[in-house]
């Protein structure tokens, strides 16, 4: 059994999106990011970072933060969606490594500057604008030569991928623009696990554009 502590972000639908793909069973404790309850003493014992998600598996005690390693500690223990053979597991490896240095932290400054800040920093709206279809110029590209971002199949790294385009309004981003991106999305959000991780522990609208 596996605690999951999260909240409605793209991180956190990361982690509910792999439960729910690899069938392993879980137990959700909302953190409510707005309320601070990711500050509070007994969270930070899980997630020293105070931020979210985090899970505890049971079965041995261990707890782990970050979401990228969630979703490599869940595909170990599942033995699923990380490819088997070295080539595929390291294309998976690097485009996961991908979302978590590059795409996630800057659409993430995008949604700052140019959702919620909007006209207070020209420069930063412009930079983060400017690196936001960059980087889905990227994305459209890989996947313009595969049907995945690790290949042939679903993994690991399309799953931290896609929430963070699921707001891709926020971001000022036209998916029409990048059609081998906007063909990946609609694929992954037709799949049934992907919209029950999108309830948990909220409900979220998953745009189709």
């Amino acid at each position: 059994m596996i605690d999951l502590y999260t909240w409605t972000t793209p991180n956190g639908f990361k982690a509910t999106i792999m439960l729910e793909e690899t069938g392993l069973p879980y137990e959700v404790h909302p953190i409510n990011i707005m309320e601070n309850d990711q500050f509070d003493p007994d969270y930070l014992k899980i997630n020293p970072n105070n931020k979210i998600p985090a899970i505890v598996d049971r079965d041995n005690g261990r707890s782990v933060m970050e979401s990228g390693a969630i979703l490599l500690y869940l595909a170990e223990k599942s033995g699923k969606l990380m490819p088997g053979d070295e080539d595929g597991r390291w294309q998976a490896m690097q485009w996961l490594m991908w979302q978590m240095g590059g795409f996630g932290p800057m659409l993430g400054q995008a949604h700052h500057f140019l959702k919620f800040n909007q006209g207070k920093a020209p420069y930063a709206e412009e930079r983060y604008a400017n690196e936001a279809r960059r980087l889905y110029g990227v994305l459209d590209k890989r996947l313009g030569e595969t049907a995945y971002l690790a290949g042939d199949d679903y993994s690991v790294a399309d799953i931290a991928t896609f929430p963070w385009t699921t707001s891709f309004e926020w971001q000022g981003i036209d998916l029409h623009e990048y059609p081998n991106a906007l063909r990946w999305y609609r694929d992954i959000a037709a799949r049934p696990a992907v919209q029950k991780g999108y309830t948990i522990p909220a409900a979220r609208e998953i745009k189709i554009p």
